[in-house]
């Protein structure tokens, strides 16, 4: 038996009609380092601030696309050639996608961390007019809004969507579920001004109060529960309830002790991320909690602020110290997205601690 030596292997890899793993890289790196250097001589006679940094990077991805392509069909194949073409296409696309994403979050985070300070939190803008305030009331305001509309909204989702998998025939269950996705898809501002609309009748015209914000999230959290849950109940098997059927195990009680535990990890996540939805929605908020300057945890009185309406509040209406006012909705905006972070994390972890166990794990 003949063994090959380090070196004989690496030139066999070479040529046995597949690239090596760090050829693609290395091309990518190649491509840039070109493109960029053309990019740069061109620019040297002008402002070294003109230089192109989005078009050299363009231009050294079209680069590395034409000779990926090139290298690969005559060291490997065509149809390897178009893998990895579409391979270059493809991440190029979930980069182009991934831009905006950083973009944001770079500007909220630069913006928004010079107010991240011990009083940012621990204060209102009670009598505020300049510097210095903070926004524990909107964080109040939101956790009680937020957890209010979940309260009402998740029982209500759970419980449609139960009765659309495990009783729902016919009619009824189609019309349940086209209104469910007429409502996934009404406008925000829609939610907030019926709800608005029915508290100025039966109550009186110009009222604002968390429950109303809450009502208003509740609407819009409904259908995104429903969905989700629908399609998480939908996919535990069917062996599963006719086991509990053959051992005189009522529907009810299968549904309650087989059916939700074993989905409970994927409706936990749904539930978290319908949360995450309407946690940071402004319009039905303006028209139904309204905005406050002071603190207000009674839900049932009087107005109350939200941490999306403080942002808009601040930036809209920027008082005596526009700087200081530009700071603390940004800051605001952060503290908003580590709020949704966090919740998804939480989801997350629930999912993985309530997955259902396997042999295998």
């Amino acid at each position: 038996m003949t063994t090959l030596t380090p070196t004989a292997t690496r030139s066999a890899a070479l040529t046995s009609g597949r690239l090596a793993r760090w050829a693609p890289w290395a091309l990518l790196a190649a491509s840039l380092l070109v493109s960029f250097t053309v990019f740069g001589l061109t620019a040297v006679g002008g402002d070294l601030a003109d230089f192109n940094i989005a078009g050299a990077t363009i231009v050294g991805v079209l680069l590395y696309m034409v000779l990926i392509t090139v290298i690969s069909s005559i060291a490997e194949s065509r149809r390897n050639a178009v893998d990895r073409l579409m391979t270059a296409l493809v991440a190029t696309a979930f980069t182009i996608a991934l831009l905006p994403l950083v973009s944001l979050l770079w500007t909220v985070v630069a913006n928004g961390i010079q107010r991240f300070d011990v009083e940012f939190f621990t204060f209102s803008m009670r009598n505020i007019v300049g510097d210095g305030g903070g926004i524990v009331h909107a964080i109040w305001g939101t956790v009680l809004v937020t957890l209010t509309a979940t309260v009402i909204s998740v029982p209500i989702g759970l419980m449609t969507s139960i009765y659309l998998v495990e009783y729902g025939r016919g009619r009824i269950a189609k019309g349940i579920t086209f209104l469910v996705d007429v409502m996934t898809g009404i406008p925000s501002i829609v939610a907030g001004l019926f709800i608005y609309s029915v508290f100025a009748l039966f109550i009186r015209p110009g009222i604002s109060m968390g429950f109303m914000g809450a009502l208003a999230l509740a609407v819009l959290m409904v259908p995104v529960v429903v969905r989700g849950s629908e399609e998480l109940l939908r996919i535990v098997p069917n062996e599963l309830r006719e086991a509990a059927y053959a051992l005189g195990v009522p529907k009810w009680l299968t549904i309650l002790k087989v059916v939700l535990p074993t989905s409970i990890a994927g409706i936990t996540t749904s539930v978290m991320l319908a949360i995450s939805r309407v946690i940071g929605e402004t319009a039905p908020l303006l028209l139904t909690a309204g905005f406050t300057m002071s603190l207000n945890t009674n839900l049932a009185n009087g107005q109350m602020m939200t941490l999306p309406v403080f942002a808009y509040n601040q930036y809209m209406n920027q008082g005596t110290n526009a700087d200081a006012s530009v700071a603390r909705a940004w800051a605001a905006a952060l503290t908003l997205i580590l709020i949704v972070m966090v919740l998804n994390l939480v989801a997350r972890l629930i999912a993985k601690w309530f997955a259902p166990k396997t042999a295998g794990r």
